[in-house]
Order: C-alpha cells, then structure tokens, then sequence
C-alpha cells in the first residue's frame, strides 16, 4: 500500500513538472488555441517546427518558377476579367443598342449579379472547395456568357446576361488573393498583385476592330465574341495549371512544395483548412480595421463604377470622333498601368500598404479638379490630359487586395475579409454607375465632383489604416518581450514557438507572432 501511494506521490511530482515544464515552452496567451484548434494542410507536409533548410539561392530558383507559373494565370486571369468587365465600356461607342438611363441600370447588373453571389456565400464555398478548380470553372462559364452578349438585342437580354457575368466574375478577386497569400511572402506580395493591373491592350483591340466596315456582324458583337473566347481559353488554362495551394501544387516537386511552406512560414500567413470557423468569422467581423478597409473599397469603387463604363463617353464628348477616342483612351491604361506597378514594387520596398494608395490618390484628385475647372474651355489637350491622371487611382484597389494578403491571417477570416471587400467594391460600383446621370451628360459635372470628394476622404481612413496597424504592431512586440522576460525565452526559444504557429490555422489576433504591414 505504501509502496502504491509512493507511486502516485511521484506521477504527481512528475505532473507538475512536466506542466511547468510545458508552461515555459508555449506562449501564455496564444498556444491554447495553437494546441486546439485544427491546423493547416500546410501539415500534411511539413512538421509544426522546421525541419527542412534550403539555401537562399535554392528559394531564388523556386521563386522564379513560381513567377513563371502562378504570376502570369492570375494576371491573365485579372485581365481577362478587367476586359470582360469593361466590354460594355469599348461597345458603348461601338454601336451598342442600349442608351440613356437603360445604359446605367445594363452597367450596374454585372455589380447586382457579384452582390447575388455574395449572398449565397463564397466564403463557405471557397473554403471547401479546390479554389483555383472553382475559379477555372467560373472563368469557363463566364467566358460563354460574354459571347451570348453578341445574340442579345434588348435591354432585358443585356441585363439579364451582365448579371450572370458579375455572379461568375465575383469569385476572382478572393482566390486570387488567397493564392498570392500563400506561394508568396509578404514583401513579395505587393508586386505580384500589381501585375494583374497591366492591361492597357483593350483600347487596341477595339480600335482594330473599329475599322470592320462589313455589315454580316456589329462591331460591338465582335468585342464579345472575342474577349469571350479569350475567357474561355484562359479558364481552361487556370483548370489545368493554377494550383490550389503549395501542398497541392502539382507542376511543383514534392522537395520545391515543401520549400514554398517554409519559404513563407514566417509570414505566419498560413495555408488552406477546409473547416468554416465560426469564431474567425466573428472575428473578422468585430475587427474595426475589416470596416476601414470596406470603406476605402468603397471611396475607390465608386469613381470606378464610373469611369470603367463612362470613361470613353468623356473622352468622346471633348470633340473626338469614335476612331480617336478608342485610341486616345490607352494611354490612360498605360498611365494606370506603370502607376500601379510603381506602387506595387514601393509597396514591397518599402513594407507599406497606405502610403502607395495616397500616392495614386493624389493625381486622381488633380485630374478631377482638371476637368472640372476647364469644363468648356475647348482646351481639348488639357481635358485629355487629366484623363489619364485620373486613371492612376486604380492602382488604390491592388494595394488594398495586397494589404488584405498581407494582413489578415486565418483561413476563413481571410475569406470572410476578402468577400466584405468584394462585397463594398459592388455597392461602390452600383452607386458609381449612377453618378454620371443622362441628364448630366456630356460634362457630367456632379459626378465628377462626387470622384474628388470621395478620394479625398480615402486619404484620410488610409492614414487611419496605418496609425492602427504600427500601433497594433507596437503592442504585439512589447507583448512579446514581457513573455521572454516572463519565461526566460532566448532568441531560438521565440523563434521555434513562431514556427509553431505558422501552419495552426490561427488569426492574425490570435497568433502572437504575426505583425501587420502598415
């Protein structure tokens, strides 16, 4: 008996040890949930601590090869969509049969059809899901939607089809920049979502098409067939080549897979988990900085709303023929290009999100007063010329799609994030199809006023954006000092308890270790 009670004396003192022992090894506030909570996919091929090193010249040559693959399908994808989107833009001075206000309500149904996709919930879908295959899928479908347009004669038919269009076409932005989040690092990741923004060729395409004299076809039926069949193409593409994450990426060496984990872990961005949290998408929801980044949506949707549709109309309305305008407009694609693959490479640089969005701001802000102070002057150089410094606010969405990659960890709470700043950029877009109103036309003043106003009140939420994350930031890291001191940790204790952390499926406010990019 005694010898009995001696036994459980000592389990008991071993308990204890062993639960001091394990108290010191994790981080107080966060491993509870890192001990509980499902982890990444990411595990199925990596161990929660780094077992594996590869040489920065090896993740050079992995990095190159993902240029080579991910990269290019998601800008072509991104550009697909952007010409798709903007189609009714070319065919609006192209012969397109619908005009007047019934042109605004065909504009804003591609907007409707994205808000109806929303509401069944791509977050559940997305997160379940194979996510490029889902993505591929959509592009395909829509792609035959596009050139259905070429049949359609009535203002019924058109919006009808627009609003299928933006209902397929609302799953991009989301996978995308989950994709981005997960091959690339987060000073990486700037650069790479601005890529998707070279897309000044439309303007070409319509042009060309603009000398078809012949009367089998209108030439704005030809725009659909063929930025339809283009969709279809890449959609096949996207099917066949775009992985889902590293883990599944098959063009990838099981020895190259295992290096694009560890390439990001520090990141602690995380991977894929196909389970819904419901606490990550409270979270996301009760994050005051999820509303900030919907609001800046918002102020940038609203002017794009506009000019994506009404753009050439403008342009048209300073006294240029339908030939000139459609050439004269690519310019302005080459401006919003070059601006926003300056600001994505600043973004990297300089691990900044906000600064890059005031800086393409402020020209858009210039260009609006442009127009509006010379309205009427004749002064057909100067108006144009404001065109095209308006079109560098653009680049403002592809720093708030790299702020969401770089920001928001978790999975379902980064599907939640992206689908509300999906969700603003429709209601923006909605109401800025509306702004430029008929009776209005052609100088459109209002609207244009309404574009200044509203860029100008974006500068101040960006700035906002950013106070809130360096000092989010300041408390994390002083956080995590008071935890080292606390435990006795070294430098290799915090960093194996960051490796830890990185594939746990955690939040970016659960997990102790991810810092925000301001």
């Amino acid at each position: 008996m005694a010898t009995l009670q001696n036994r459980k004396s000592t389990e008991a003192v071993d308990e204890k040890t062993r639960s001091r022992d394990e108290e010191k090894d994790v981080y107080d506030v966060a491993v509870s949930v890192a001990e509980t909570a499902e982890g990444d996919e990411a595990l199925k091929l990596v161990g929660r601590e780094r077992t594996a090193e590869f040489t920065e010249e090896y993740n050079k040559r992995l990095r190159r090869k993902l240029d080579c693959i991910i990269a290019p399908l998601c800008a072509a994808v991104y550009f697909t969509q952007f010409l798709d989107k903007t189609s009714l833009n070319y065919a609006s001075i192209m012969g397109f049969p619908i005009t007047g206000q019934h042109y605004n309500l065909v504009s804003l149904a591609f907007y409707l059809g994205e808000l109806r996709a929303y509401y069944y919930s791509p977050v559940s879908l997305i997160t379940k899901l194979r996510a490029a295959k889902y993505l591929g899928a959509n592009i395909i479908v829509w792609g035959i939607i596009l050139m259905c347009h070429a049949a359609a004669s009535s203002f019924g038919a058109f919006f009808a089809l627009r609003f299928m269009l933006g209902m397929c076409e609302s799953c991009v932005a989301p996978i995308l920049i989950l994709i981005i989040s997960m091959f690339y690092k987060k000073d990486e990741q700037g650069t790479r979502v601005s890529w998707f923004y070279v897309m000044i060729f439309g303007g070409f395409v319509a042009y060309g098409i603009s000398f078809y004299d012949g009367h089998a076809i209108a030439p704005y039926k030809i725009i659909y067939i063929l930025l339809g069949g283009l969709a279809v193409l890449v959609g096949i593409s996207v099917v066949l080549w775009l992985p889902d994450s590293p883990v599944r990426a098959r063009l990838l060496t099981t020895e190259e897979r295992i290096a694009a984990l560890e390439r990001v872990r520090d990141d602690q961005g995380g991977m894929e988990n196909k389970q819904l949290k419901k606490d990550q998408v409270i979270e996301a929801l009760t994050d005051v900085r999820t509303w900030l980044i919907a609001a800046t949506t918002l102020m940038t949707s609203i002017p794009n709303g506009a000019l994506s549709n009404f753009s050439n109309i403008i342009i048209k309305s300073f006294g240029y023929t339908s030939k000139q305008t459609l050439i004269l407009s690519t310019p302005g694609g080459a401006v919003a290009s070059l601006t926003t693959l300056l600001c994505g490479w600043y973004s990297d640089r300089k691990n900044e999100r906000m600064i890059p969005i005031v800086m393409c701001l402020l020209p858009t802000i210039i260009g609006s007063a442009m127009l509006i102070g010379l309205n009427g002057s004749g002064n057909k150089g100067a108006l144009l010329f404001a065109t095209y410094l308006i079109g560098t606010f653009g680049s403002a969405l592809s720093s708030i799609y790299a702020y969401n990659a770089s920001n928001t960890s978790g999975h379902t709470k980064k599907n939640t994030i992206n689908a509300l700043t999906l969700t603003s950029f429709s209601v923006g877009n909605i109401i800025g199809t509306e702004i430029f109103q008929p009776k209005d036309a052609p100088a459109y003043i209002p609207g244009k006023i309404a574009i200044m106003v509203l860029l100008t009140v974006q500068l101040f939420i960006s700035f906002l954006l950013r106070w809130i994350n360096l000092r989010l930031n300041a408390q994390k890291k002083a956080k995590l000092e008071e935890e080292k001191v606390k435990h006795g940790w070294t430098d290799e204790d915090v960093q194996r308890e960051r490796e830890r952390h990185a594939f746990m499926d955690l939040t970016d406010k659960q997990n102790p270790f991810f810092m925000y990019v301001a």
